[in-house]
């Protein structure tokens, strides 16, 4: 192969590794290969709740994927305060977790989770994962944690991501 050639193919695989690297969400940072079961109540009807549990799959999550009829009535078993809530509620390993809460943001919990017993994206925050659609404005939020005492936390801002 010439050089000419070799090096135009040197600047397509970089220039494809750069793109992929670009192209990962900020959350995908630190990503592990571990494991988790979780289970996720929703709506039937709910798209962005899809999202999140495809979001969880990507992220080596086992989905038990619950759609229910009446979702306040899991938020209240729960004890998701109203201010906390979205519009899917799940549970991993004891810890209840509310919305559109970014895959490795609940594996850094588990890995270290101290008294925390909920962590919450509250409302529907455009651009966290399961609401990120293609062209959608990305807003600025927080991940919220509660613990067993019922003090709130900020566990992780994502802000320019």
């Amino acid at each position: 192969m010439s050089k000419v050639k070799i090096r135009i193919l040197g600047t397509i695989i970089y220039l494809f590794s750069f793109s992929l690297w670009a192209a990962n969400p900020v959350w995908l940072e630190g990503a592990t290969d571990d494991r988790y079961e979780i289970t996720v109540y929703r709506s039937a009807s709910c798209g962005c709740c899809k999202g999140w549990v495809k979001h969880l799959k990507d992220h080596n999550f086992d989905v038990k994927d619950i759609t229910v009829d009446d979702i306040n009535k899991y938020k209240l078993q729960l004890n998701v305060p109203p201010q906390a809530a979205s519009c899917h509620t799940a549970t991993v390993d004891g810890i209840t977790i509310e919305g559109h809460v970014p895959a490795q943001d609940i594996k850094n919990l588990l890995a270290d989770r101290g008294d925390v017993r909920l962590l919450a994206v509250p409302a529907m925050p455009s651009g966290t994962p399961g609401m990120d659609t293609p062209g959608a404005v990305k807003n600025n939020f927080h991940v919220y944690s509660i613990n067993k005492q019922d003090k709130v936390s900020i566990f992780k801002s994502y802000s320019d991501y």
